[in-house]
């Protein structure tokens, strides 16, 4: 059963320009990780638009609680190149309150703009179907 959804549009020039001129932003957004998985990438400031826009709209499906940290989700993408979310810590924590299991996250990129599709999947939808929850205290990943 759907928890809720969310979605978010970034202008990847906007988030480009942010990072540009505020040292540390980067490392306050983005896991390493995520950083390292940008810079690997023909357009970085694209894949860190992604990893924005999937994280706001992840805020949004919560409530946009405050105290949410930004690097305890993370955006990464599997061997087929599909994004995942995992959470962890405070967006652990609220998600877990939620009743929340797997997420699932869409991205899109085009005319300089990143859209974030991001859908919370309740655990209990998980147990209906005799899946065994994805859904741990410390780390929650999505279905990759």
């Amino acid at each position: 059963m759907i928890a809720g959804i969310g979605v978010d549009i970034v202008q990847i020039a906007r988030l480009e320009d942010a990072l540009g001129r505020t040292p540390g932003l980067a490392a306050r957004l983005f896991t390493p990780a995520e950083r390292s998985s940008a810079a690997a990438r023909r357009a970085p400031a694209d894949s860190l638009a992604g990893c924005f826009a999937a994280k706001e709209a992840l805020a949004k499906v919560l409530g946009a609680p405050v105290g949410l940290a930004w690097t305890d989700a993370e955006v990464l993408r599997d061997a087929a190149g599909r994004p995942f979310l995992t959470v962890r810590g405070t967006v652990a924590a609220v998600a877990t309150g939620q009743g929340i299991g797997t997420w699932h996250v869409s991205l899109s990129h085009d005319g300089g703009m990143c859209i974030a599709m991001v859908i919370a999947e309740l655990a209990t939808a998980q147990h209906e179907r005799g899946q065994p929850p994805e859904h741990d205290e410390v780390l929650e990943r999505g279905t990759p």
